[in-house]
């Protein structure tokens, strides 16, 4: 299963990434996490520690390994072409999740026709995990679609969307979904996050179905992820409503039903 998160900045889709990932470890299934956001923090999710995360050296930015990959003896000359399961191999990285980490890193000019040896390894890895690959995926990427070129994106099983009640985060949601539909993705849809109250349920849900879009999911406010993000507090998934909310969402993504709750509601469930 291939499953690409993304949405605005700040609307918790690391969190959602990084919960399905662990999620989908913890029922015994091989997951590689793709951390292509520019701000990359999902080490943090998966949890490793703030001076693990700092060591990591993004693929995009691992000069080493790009020449190694991409170098001829023809100065400004590159390849287009070479394997990419030894890169897996050597740098995925191993979190307390159970999932294994990947960070891309930011590639110049990434959605803009760029043909630099950085863009290229990160295109050549990104199309032999997705398309090539048996692990479970999750992509937690930025807002938008860049990453995902011709040939990839359609491998994607699902693009979940992630928006609270904000406007400027329901409007890049919806940019989003149109974007994902123009490059064939298999199914998206809209995640609500953060969702605190009934008027905020209403609000969601009044949005995506003006845009025709499927609302997967109402992830509900809870103190304890914001807690978590300010000093680390542990998440005991047994309390959170919104990790409650998660399993039930990978629930239905690994079953294919993708289970939806129709009744507006905010809080715990």
């Amino acid at each position: 299963m291939k499953i690409a998160v993304s949405g605005k900045g700040g609307t918790g889709k690391t969190f959602l990434a990084g919960s399905l990932a662990a999620r989908f470890a913890a029922q015994g299934h091989p997951v590689i996490a793709i951390d292509a956001d520019p701000s990359p923090n999902l080490a943090l999710t998966l949890g490793l520690s703030p001076e693990e995360a700092a060591a990591i050296v993004p693929l995009a930015k691992n000069e080493d390994l790009i020449r190694l990959k991409t170098a001829t003896e023809h100065p400004g000359v590159f390849r287009l072409t070479f394997t990419v399961d030894d890169i897996i191999r050597d740098h995925a990285i191993a979190t307390p999740s159970g999932a294994h980490l990947m960070v891309m890193g930011t590639v110049s000019s990434m959605g803009s026709g760029c043909t630099c040896p950085a863009h290229s390894l990160v295109k050549a890895l990104l199309r032999h995990l997705i398309v090539d690959r048996e692990e479970f995926v999750i992509l937690d990427m930025d807002a938008g679609i860049e990453h995902l070129g011709r040939g990839t994106a359609e491998h994607v099983d699902m693009m979940l969307i992630v928006s609270d009640a904000n406007r400027k985060s329901l409007d890049v949601a919806g940019a989003i979904f149109r974007m994902a539909k123009a490059s064939q993705i298999r199914r998206s849809g809209l995640i609500g996050n953060r969702i605190g109250t009934p008027a905020q349920d209403t609000i969601v849900r009044s949005f995506a179905a003006s845009h025709g879009m499927p609302v997967f999911g109402m992830i509900p406010f809870d103190q304890g992820v914001s807690d978590n993000g300010v000093d680390g507090t542990p998440l005991d998934p047994d309390r959170s409503p919104a990790l409650h909310e998660v399993r039930r969402l990978a629930a239905g993504l690994e079953s294919g039903t993708i289970p939806e709750k129709g009744e507006p509601r905010g809080g715990s469930p």
